[in-house]
């Protein structure tokens, strides 16, 4: 059973960090593009930022330059590191990869279960 396992949430205060991580458990054969999405109460969720195996990255303009992703390939884990943030981060972050389970699988794209973080002014 492939799981996306976010950790790394909680209460911050404005201009504070936090560091959020994002493990692939179960067997598989590889994971692909990852990324970080967010959903405040009452809006659609959007996309924070991604990156590809080989560590290309993109991110949502109103996170540019306050966060970064990487990630662990050997561990498959995804980081999302924050900093200065606002309250209006404040939302459920989740994460995402594409994961190929067997070789000749296609690619599916697997969903974290989401970790809360709340940004106080």
């Amino acid at each position: 059973q492939v799981q996306l396992v976010e950790s790394g949430g909680g209460l911050v205060q404005a201009g504070g960090s936090l560091r959020l991580s994002c493990a692939v458990s179960g067997s598989i054969y590889s994971v692909n593009d990852m990324g970080w999405y967010r959903q405040a109460p009452g809006k659609q969720r959007e996309l924070v930022a991604t990156i590809t195996i080989g560590g290309s990255s993109n991110y949502a303009d109103s996170v540019k330059g306050r966060f970064t992703i990487s990630r662990d390939n050997a561990k498959n884990t995804m980081y999302l590191q924050m900093n200065s943030l606002k309250p209006e981060d404040t939302a459920v972050y989740y994460c995402n990869a594409e994961i190929r389970i067997y070789v000749v699988s296609p690619r599916v794209t697997y969903w974290g279960q989401g970790t809360q973080v709340t940004v106080s002014a």
